[in-house]
């Protein structure tokens, strides 16, 4: 059975300090251990992009949804200047998953431990069953589902899913996030729920896997699924 995940892809960023670089653009603590899963958002605090960001030696690898990679480059080349930062597709490298049986290179999904196993190599077949064991554990990701530049970072569940830093330093969108964050509470939250007639809130739906995904207000979750980690949020709020 294969694990290569095809709807994603590889970035390399290489040359002048790559950790500094996108230190200062993006959600997450990027100087320390790696993997971790960000966000690019907007000034606003809004989700543009999100990723897992791979060590590579000097250099760092974004593990990205294969339809964004190319506008991803583009949005960070902007951030570049005149700095000697090289930002390029790894063809060589593919994303995989695995609930068991991974590699020893494979570390556990740094988002949700029970998304299960996650690594970086050449292609092999096809993952089975990844989209539907993320959504029922209520984990969202990509344009698809968080929107581009539509979503709050951490409506998107990104403080419970290990998705942002409140003690490194100054990133784009930042203030909203932190503001956000000392208030203590989160009034509209992306979560996965049973397919029924699309709305105004509705997201992305999934007719094969009768799961939707939908922003709804905290005190009208109604049908939406639960996971542990987020019943966990929610009784503290």
């Amino acid at each position: 059975m294969g694990t290569t995940l095809p709807d994603r892809a590889v970035l390399r960023i290489a040359g002048d300090d790559p950790r500094g670089f996108l230190q200062g653009l993006v959600t997450n603590d990027v100087a320390g251990l790696l993997p971790v899963w960000a966000g690019l958002l907007t000034p606003q605090g809004k989700a543009l992009f999100d990723f897992v960001v791979w060590a590579d030696g000097d250099a760092l690898l974004l593990d990205v949804e294969a339809e964004q990679a190319g506008a991803l480059a583009k949005r960070l080349a902007i951030y570049r200047l005149r700095r000697a930062i090289t930002i390029e597709p790894v063809e060589a490298l593919a994303v995989h998953w695995a609930l068991d049986g991974a590699p020893a290179e494979a570390v556990p999904d740094p988002r949700l431990a029970d998304l299960g196993f996650r690594w970086l190599a050449p292609a092999d077949g096809d993952a089975v069953g990844w989209t539907e064991h993320r959504l029922r554990l209520g984990v969202i990701e990509g344009v698809g589902e968080l929107g581009s530049g539509e979503t709050l970072w951490l409506e998107g569940n990104a403080r419970e899913l290990n998705g942002v830093s409140f003690t490194k330093g100054c990133y784009v969108g930042q203030e909203n996030t932190a503001r956000m964050h000392h208030r203590a509470k989160v009034n509209r939250r992306l979560v996965v729920a049973p397919l029924g007639e699309p709305g105004d809130r509705t997201r992305a739906t999934y007719p094969v896997l009768g799961l939707m995904v939908e922003h709804r207000r905290v005190e009208a979750l109604g049908d939406a699924l639960r996971p542990g980690w987020l019943a966990a949020a929610l009784d503290q709020e």
